[in-house]
């Protein structure tokens, strides 16, 4: 899969392979699985048990992400589910402990990340969020600044998989589709990158990720990652 050899900004010379930039979604991929602490915590300021509230979290999730409701809106909705009213304050609450819910890290994968980033390769996130946890996780991690190109989908209004959301993130990063890795840990998800000319990969687990990364002939972009972070 190598073609030839590209400059980067470190001053050395790198084999180019048929990729040009990976995108990734943020949860289950950049993060690790949901604290099951800050759950129970959510779930004690919700005033449901867990089990309760796992079913109404994702009742209204996708209107979230989607921008169809603020963060406080989905919260709100949430505690209208059982005949709650939560004050501003408690939703502020809320809306904090489902960013830290989803903010311990892939570290495997956002060590790799870094390494792209200081080896010149252009990088973005094409996720799934609400207004609040994108703005939340900006905040939290600098990292996220780093990226050439971020595509949250409550700002466009839409989510994936519609075909549309993949445009915006092959437009904005500025590389033809067929030249873009999207790592996502829902297979509907890179089916649809796929059928817009991605490139894909199912996530999993970091290991069969990097053994599919080999299989794929992509094994350059994480030996070229390491060699620039040198």
């Amino acid at each position: 899969m190598l073609r030839n050899h590209r400059t980067t900004d470190l001053g050395y010379n790198r084999p180019m392979s048929s990729l040009d930039a990976v995108l990734f979604d943020y949860g289950m991929v950049l993060s690790a699985p949901r604290n099951p602490q800050i759950w129970s915590e959510l779930a004690g300021l919700s005033g449901m048990s867990e089990a309760e509230l796992e079913r109404v979290y994702w009742m209204y999730r996708d209107e979230y992400d989607a921008g169809i409701l603020t963060g406080e809106e989905f919260w709100s909705n949430v505690g209208a589910s059982a005949g709650a009213t939560y004050s501003p304050d408690l939703l502020s609450q809320m809306n904090a402990g489902d960013v830290r819910l989803w903010g311990d890290l892939n570290e495997p994968m956002v060590q790799w990340v870094l390494q792209l980033h200081r080896a010149g390769i252009r990088t973005g996130i094409l996720s799934n969020m609400g207004d609040r946890m994108s703005e939340g996780l900006a905040s939290r991690f600098d990292w996220i600044g780093r990226f050439h190109h971020t595509v949250w989908s409550h700002a466009l209004k839409m989510r994936k998989p519609d075909p549309a959301i993949y445009a915006e993130s092959a437009s904005g990063l500025g590389v033809a589709p067929a030249r873009i890795l999207f790592i996502d840990d829902k297979p509907e998800n890179t089916s649809a990158a796929i059928a817009f000319g991605m490139q894909a990969i199912v996530y999993k687990d970091f290991d069969s990720f990097t053994a599919e990364m080999e299989s794929r002939g992509f094994g350059d972009l994480l030996r070229i990652a390491s060699s620039g972070a040198r």
